[in-house]
């Protein structure tokens, strides 16, 4: 799996860097916002005896932080992203046993690499209103989350696919600078979740509200 997901990002970042883009203009961008984690169903990857058991994690909201190196051709760009989320684990819902974990404790990380494409749509006096959508790889993370004192930790370092979606709205500030407000919406593909001899697949969806800076070089 993680041959696989090598091999894509190569492929992605071969496709970026590829002879129209030294014919762009390049550009750095960072941005720094808040993110809500949808809430997370664990399906059991084990036999059980209960028809209806549904396991299901809350977490607060938390802190995402992008950086970016880009490709300009004029109405659309390229660019190749690293991304960083956290948030804390603050429930863990058994719907099959009528049992809930409200004073969980723990967070989640998630790192991501993306390559993500924009369609610049001109508003008028240097105003762009972009589409964006990415695809890439993320590590996703859990430390240290427990559910009650003694209890056993999960158990969470996997490697998975990602991709997003959003839109943002460039601001000019000077001569090669935008002011960027962005909404994206962030998801992975299924990984596995370990808590004591037992095994949880599940993925990872979040909502985050950004705002950085875009400056040509």
């Amino acid at each position: 799996m993680k041959k696989a997901l090598s091999l894509l990002m190569v492929f992605l970042v071969a496709v970026m860097w590829s002879a129209p883009g030294f014919s762009a203009d390049k550009y750095v961008s960072g941005s720094i916002g808040i993110n809500w984690m949808s809430d997370a169903d664990l399906e059991p990857d084990f036999d059980y005896d209960y028809d209806d058991y549904d396991l299901e994690a809350g977490f607060d909201s938390g802190i995402t932080l992008l950086g970016a190196f880009g490709c300009d051709y004029g109405d659309y760009r390229l660019e190749g992203e690293l991304g960083y989320q956290s948030g804390d684990v603050d429930s863990l819902e058994f719907s099959g046993e009528d049992g809930e974990y409200d004073d969980i404790s723990g967070d989640v990380t998630i790192l991501s690499l993306l390559v993500n494409g924009y369609y610049d749509i001109d508003l008028g006096g240097g105003f762009e209103l972009s589409p964006t959508v990415g695809v890439g790889v993320a590590q996703v993370k859990a430390d240290d989350v427990e559910l009650y004192d003694n209890a056993p930790d999960w158990s969470v370092s996997e490697v998975t696919f990602a991709y997003q979606a959003g839109i943002g709205l460039g601001i000019p500030v000077s001569d090669g600078i935008m002011l960027d407000a962005r909404y994206r919406y962030f998801g992975t593909t299924d990984f596995t979740v370990e808590f004591s001899e037992y095994q949880f697949n599940t993925n990872m969806e979040s909502h985050s509200a950004l705002l950085g800076l875009r400056v040509n070089l």
